[in-house]
C-alpha cells in the first residue's frame, strides 16, 4: 500500500498555508517591492548627476575597490572559519570557504535566514554536524555585530550632526553589551554544551578559548575595515590620502552592514544598506554622487559574492577529488 491508498484510497492533501502566513509573504514582497522602487525613484531623479558620477569614476580605483570588497568577503569567511574549527576536527578553508560562501548567496532571498540554512546544509554535505554549524554560525553572528558597531562608533557622531534624520544610530548600541556578554569564552562554552546536548552530538573536546574569540573578532574587524577602503576608492574627492575620510567610510559602511542585518526581511538589507550610505556621503559629495557611489557598491558586492563562491566551490571540488572525503564528526554523511 502507497502513501497515497491510506484512509480509504484518498489522496493525502499538501498541507495548506494559513492566513497569517500569506499575509506575512504579501507584506514582505510589498515591502521589497516598494524599497526597490524607492531606489529607483532615487536614480531616476538624480539621473544626470549619477550618470556622470559613474561615467567619471577612475577604472583603477574601481579594480582596487573591487578588490577589497573580495578581501572583506574572505575575511568574514575565516571569521566565521575560526569559530567552526574550534568545535571540532579542523575542517579546512578549502571545504569551510565552499559551505560559508556559497551558503552566504541565501542572503539575497527575501529573510536572511535562508544563508544560515544554507550554510548549515553544506556544512553537513562537506561533513560537519549541523550542530557544530549552527552553533559556530551563532557565535560568528555576534561577532561581526560587535565588529561593526565597535567599528561604526567613528562615524557616529558625523552622521548624527551632518543628517537628523540619522538620530536613531545610537540605539543600535543597545545590542552592543548583550553581544559582547555573549562573546566571553564561558558563555561560548555553555551554549555550545547546551546546543550540542539538545542536538545529541558529542560535546566538543576543549572549551572555546579566548584567543580564537580575539581571532575571529580580528578578522570581522578586518572585513569591515576592508569595505570602508573600499567605499573609500569609490568616493573619496580629497586629495592625497587623508585619516578623516577614510575613517568616515568604514565608519559608514560597518552600520551599513549592521543596518542590513536589521532589516533581516529585505534580500542582503537592500535599501536599508544604501540609506545610511547616501546618507553620510550626501553632505560632502551631494546626492546624485552619493546616490551613483551606493548603487555601485551594490553591484561591486553581487558580482564579488558570486565571484567568491563560485572560486569557492571550484576549489572545493578539487579538495575532495585530491584529498578524499573529509572525516571529523561522527555519523555525519560526508560529501554527498
Amino acid at each position: 500500500m502507497t502513501a497515497d491508498d491510506n484512509d480509504g484510497g484518498a489522496p493525502t492533501a499538501p498541507p495548506r498555508r494559513s492566513s497569517r502566513a500569506r499575509l506575512l509573504n504579501i507584506a514582505r514582497w510589498t515591502l521589497i517591492l516598494l524599497v526597490v522602487a524607492a531606489s529607483v525613484w532615487q536614480v531616476v531623479v538624480n539621473w544626470e548627476q549619477v550618470a556622470d558620477t559613474v561615467v567619471g569614476l577612475q577604472w583603477q580605483r574601481v579594480i582596487l575597490a573591487f578588490v577589497a570588497v573580495c578581501l572583506g568577503i574572505w575575511s568574514s569567511t575565516l571569521s566565521w572559519m575560526v569559530l567552526v574549527d574550534e568545535l571540532g576536527t579542523p575542517i579546512g578553508a578549502r571545504r569551510g570557504g565552499e559551505a560559508f560562501l556559497v551558503g552566504a548567496l541565501g542572503k539575497y532571498l527575501p529573510g536572511s535566514v535562508w544563508a544560515y540554512v544554507l550554510q548549515i546544509e553544506l556544512g553537513h554535505r562537506a561533513g560537519l554536524a549541523r550542530a557544530r554549524v549552527f552553533t559556530a554560525t551563532v557565535f560568528n553572528f555576534a561577532v561581526i555585530v560587535v565588529a561593526a558597531l565597535l567599528a561604526g562608533a567613528v562615524a557616529v557622531p558625523v552622521l548624527i550632526a551632518d543628517t537628523p534624520s540619522l538620530s536613531w544610530l545610537p540605539w543600535l548600541y543597545l545590542i552592543l553589551p548583550v553581544a559582547l556578554v555573549m562573546l566571553h569564552p564561558r558563555i561560548l562554552t555553555a551554549l555550545a554544551s547546551v546546543g550540542f546536548r539538545l542536538l545529541r552530538r558529542p560535546l566538543p573536546d576543549h572549551p572555546v578559548r579566548l584567543r580564537v574569540v580575539a581571532r575571529s573578532l580580528g578578522y570581522a574587524l578586518i572585513t569591515y575595515i576592508a569595505y570602508g577602503v573600499h567605499l573609500w576608492l569609490l568616493a573619496d574627492t580629497w586629495e592625497g590620502i587623508t585619516l578623516s575620510p577614510l575613517l568616515l567610510c568604514i565608519g559608514t559602511m560597518a552600520l551599513a552592514m549592521v543596518a542590513g542585518i536589521v532589516a533581516f526581511l529585505l534580500p542582503s538589507g537592500i535599501g536599508a544598506r544604501e540609506f545610511i550610505i547616501v546618507a553620510a556621503l550626501t553632505p560632502i559629495v551631494g546626492i546624485g554622487p552619493a546616490t551613483a557611489y551606493a548603487a555601485v557598491s551594490r553591484l561591486m558586492f553581487v558580482i564579488a559574492d558570486l565571484l567568491t563562491a563560485g572560486v569557492a566551490a571550484t576549489v572545493a571540488a578539487v579538495a575532495r577529488r585530491r584529498q578524499g572525503a573529509y572525516r571529523g564528526d561522527a555519523g555525519v554523511n560526508i560529501d554527498v
